[in-house]
């Protein structure tokens, strides 16, 4: 009986064994019939709806759960539930997440050392009356490419106060052309969390999608900010809220000067973009010194990084502070990241086990059947999630991972341009279930009638112009 026993008690191991060999293998193929494979993503995607909308969960929990439900369905033992997920987790934090950290401690330092105020002011002081919504969305454009969009609100909404007040003008005339630029470069324009996710997803070229997402946001930034400004100003005619009051700010005299301030910002976006052109022109020759160095210094990690460094010194040790202060300082750049961190990593998460289960697989064999351009499918997919959920970043990265099995096929100028697709998807009609909508509602004072005529319609205009931008960029690049 005990030979017995230990015979099967070492078949069953043996048994066990070669399962979980198989699980792991089959971690990365699919493990159930297309059908099922489509129902577990669909089930999952609406169980993160449901969790998020009506349960009012965090979208990390919700995402970790969503995970885990599209891998019971899909096939995936139970004991490899979770192991996709940790492992999209790791890949995108450790990736991605350096860089948003990174973008957070050049805002930090920009806002606290008043350099943000030094270009704020100097746009300002160059800018005559009617030409001040036109300001409003250049200044806005440019703070946007460091500083994540709830930051650069926080920023910029107190300046469309004050100008309002002091020259009169409708708030909307003002507001919504800051909106945008600080919306369209969320959306399109690295190293804002969703365009960085997606690029890490499908493998796109940061330094390409980079100088692709400012072409296109310019024009983006045009049409949905000053352009259309006018006319929601009348069907929208607010002043400023009683309720406002002026942020305490750097004095004048203590802020750096406006060029220096402005380098800070644009010190990464030249960098990255240096790279991009010696790379397509000269390339990594041996021996070719200088060649190599600014591809180094252009690589994304790098050029945060020594941009975070420039601005320690320039801006961070300005005032008198000391070593200990810029170190507070930095310190302090990471709290309010933690939860995009989180949410990103979780994104990454339901981004590999849709991967991984086959899924994505499934649904790009769909898309590359059907008459219908991957930027075009890119950007309905990023639009329905972005509907359901309310989240551009859980948009973006869903849609990147549903997107990334037909990425190897495209081009890399097209790959890009997919990842503005998508990011132009993730900002359509934001609503009740976005944070956004209610940020911006409080802040100019407006009722829920209101906030839908004014920001909602916005971030579709940007949404459905930056889809028409990414189409006609395709046909000439």
């Amino acid at each position: 009986m005990t030979t017995a026993f230990s015979s099967l008690s070492a078949l069953s191991a043996q048994v066990g064994q070669a399962h979980m060999f198989l699980a792991q293998d089959d971690a990365s193929v699919a493990v159930a019939s297309p059908a099922q494979l489509v129902i577990a993503a669909v089930a999952s995607i609406f169980s993160i709806i449901i969790l998020i909308v009506w349960l009012k969960m965090h979208p990390f929990l919700a995402l970790m759960l969503g995970s885990g439900l599209l891998a019971v369905i899909a096939g995936i033992p139970f004991l490899e539930m979770f192991t996709s997920f940790s492992e999209g987790l790791g890949k995108t934090v450790g990736g991605v997440g350096v860089l948003i950290a990174l973008g957070a401690i050049i805002g930090a330092l920009l806002v606290k050392s008043g350099a943000s105020d030094a270009i704020v002011d100097g746009f300002l002081a160059r800018t005559p009356n009617k030409a001040l919504p036109w300001t409003m969305a250049a200044l806005a454009f440019i703070i946007g490419i460091p500083l994540f969009f709830e930051v650069g609100v926080v920023l910029l909404i107190p300046v469309v106060m004050i100008v309002a007040q002091r020259t009169k003008k409708p708030i909307i005339l003002l507001g919504i052309p800051a909106l945008a630029g600080l919306s369209v470069l969320h959306a399109l324009v690295p190293p804002h969390p969703g365009p960085l996710v997606a690029v890490d997803a499908l493998g796109a070229n940061l330094g390409i999608t980079l100088g692709l997402g400012l072409l296109a946001a310019i024009p983006v930034v045009i049409i949905s900010g000053p352009l259309i400004a006018g006319t929601m100003a009348k069907w929208v005619p607010i002043g400023v809220p009683r309720a406002f009051v002026e942020e305490e700010r750097v004095p004048e005299d203590e802020r750096p000067g406006f060029w220096l301030s402005l380098s800070v910002i644009l010190m990464p976006v030249f960098l990255m973009l240096l790279r991009t052109v010696v790379e397509a022109t000269v390339g990594e020759e041996p021996g070719n010194v200088l060649g190599t160095l600014v591809i180094f210094l252009g690589t994304p990690m790098v050029a945060l990084l020594t941009t975070v460094l420039y601005g320690i010194a320039v801006l961070g040790l300005r005032g008198g502070r000391g070593l200990k202060d810029v170190s507070d300082l930095v310190g302090s750049a990471f709290a309010p990241i933690a939860g995009i961190l989180l949410i990103v990593g979780a994104g990454g998460g339901f981004k590999e086990t849709l991967v991984d289960s086959g899924v994505a697989d499934v649904i790009a064999d769909w898309i590359s059947g059907a008459p219908l351009s991957p930027l075009v499918a890119g950007w309905i997919v990023a639009v329905l999630i972005r509907l359901a959920t309310g989240s551009a970043t859980v948009a973006t990265v869903t849609a990147a991972g549903i997107m990334a099995p037909i990425a190897p096929n495209l081009e890399p100028t097209h790959l890009a341009l997919l990842v503005l697709a998508i990011g132009a998807g993730s900002v359509f009609f934001s609503h009740v279930n976005d944070a956004g909508f209610w940020l911006v509602k409080e802040y100019f004072g407006m009722t829920v009638p209101q906030t839908f005529k004014t920001w909602s319609l916005m971030e579709t205009v940007v949404s459905v112009t930056g889809l028409a931008v990414v189409m006609l960029l395709s046909l000439i690049v």
